[in-house]
């Protein structure tokens, strides 16, 4: 387990209730999460289970007038809720920065990209307007964006999907940031690309030295750029350890559900995917026990009467499980 003094990025019973509706949300409940410096953590999960609300708190992106944040948030020194509006906006972009799911809606559509990059450029290392624009142009060169010069020059809506995304990862990158967001980058991009940006954002974080969180559906991705694996169910991490280890020895049933739920080599021609019964509970009325239980095949009376806490099977893998001492089966 990483000790407190390990930790470049540190959460510590994060949650986050949104208050603007009938009932509170409480859409992350006490989530602990430490990145070393330089190390890879996905976040993997169903829709709904607070991966990217957890990822936006990193930024404090949650409007502020409608979410109430508890618990800490350390990032590189950056004691996150507590900084004022002039720090917060030092803070973002500069120590950390995030890759949105959508660039074509992230990005402004009236300037055009080089425009956003120098800017943000300027703003937080304070070069002259030439230099900023030698910048980005060095950053697309490096995100392999061809005929870069050109491509300074067009406005989100004239380049590619592809090319937007790696836009993207070039405004995040360019004040040097400690820690990468990355918000499911590659959701809307077809397969070939999303294997290009997946093996491009590898390649910039070994060469940068950068922590990054990575927010994905897709386990193969997760596998592919992740040190490490953290599953959420309804709030929660349910279940982390290093990437290899959750593949090959999940403990907790919701882990094993996603795995088996996808389409893989081993997967007979014409045989049908293993799905999850059931549906996520409802954040606004969270069962006494397991969040997971009713959908669960090996839940019990403890399960539904009791919340498990973290169980530490080794020094480096948990799961909130009370089955956790016998690998998860179906």
């Amino acid at each position: 387990m990483n000790t407190p003094d390990e930790a470049h990025v540190e959460l510590r019973n994060l949650r986050v209730t949104f208050t603007g509706g009938k009932k509170p949300v409480e859409a992350v409940s006490g989530v602990d999460l430490r990145l070393k410096r330089g190390e890879v953590v996905a976040l993997i999960g169903e829709s709904g289970s607070g991966k990217s609300v957890t990822l936006r708190s990193l930024l404090r992106l949650h409007p502020a007038a409608r979410t109430r944040m508890e618990g800490e948030i350390r990032v590189a020194g950056h004691e996150v809720l507590k900084l004022g509006n002039r720090a917060l906006a030092d803070y973002r972009g500069k120590v950390a920065s995030m890759i949105f799911q959508e660039p074509l809606l992230a990005l402004d559509p009236v300037y055009t990209v080089g425009q956003q990059i120098v800017e943000s450029i300027r703003r937080h290392e304070g070069l002259s307007a030439a230099e900023a624009q030698k910048r980005a142009l060095q950053l697309f060169e490096r995100v392999r964006i061809p005929s870069p010069e050109r491509r300074l020059q067009a406005y989100p809506h004239e380049m590619s999907g592809g090319m937007r995304q790696r836009a993207m990862i070039a405004l995040a990158l360019a004040c040097q940031p400690q820690l990468l967001l990355a918000d499911e980058p590659t959701t809307a991009l077809d397969a070939t690309v999303q294997i290009q940006i997946l093996l491009l954002l590898r390649e910039l974080q070994r060469e940068l030295g950068l922590s990054v969180i990575f927010v994905t559906h897709d386990i193969g991705a997760a596998v592919e750029v992740a040190d490490r694996i953290a599953v959420m169910y309804a709030g929660r991490i349910v279940e982390e350890g290093p990437a290899a280890t959750l593949l090959r020895s999940p403990r907790h049933p919701y882990t094993l559900a996603l795995l088996r739920s996808r389409a893989h080599g081993a997967l007979e021609k014409g045989a049908r995917l293993q799905t999850i019964a059931g549906s996520p509970p409802d954040l606004t009325a969270l069962p006494k026990g397991c969040a997971f239980a009713e959908r669960c095949p090996q839940a019990h009376a403890k399960c539904l009467d009791e919340r498990p806490d973290n169980t530490w099977i080794d020094t480096a893998h948990r799961a909130r499980c009370w089955l956790v001492s016998e690998p998860a089966t179906a």
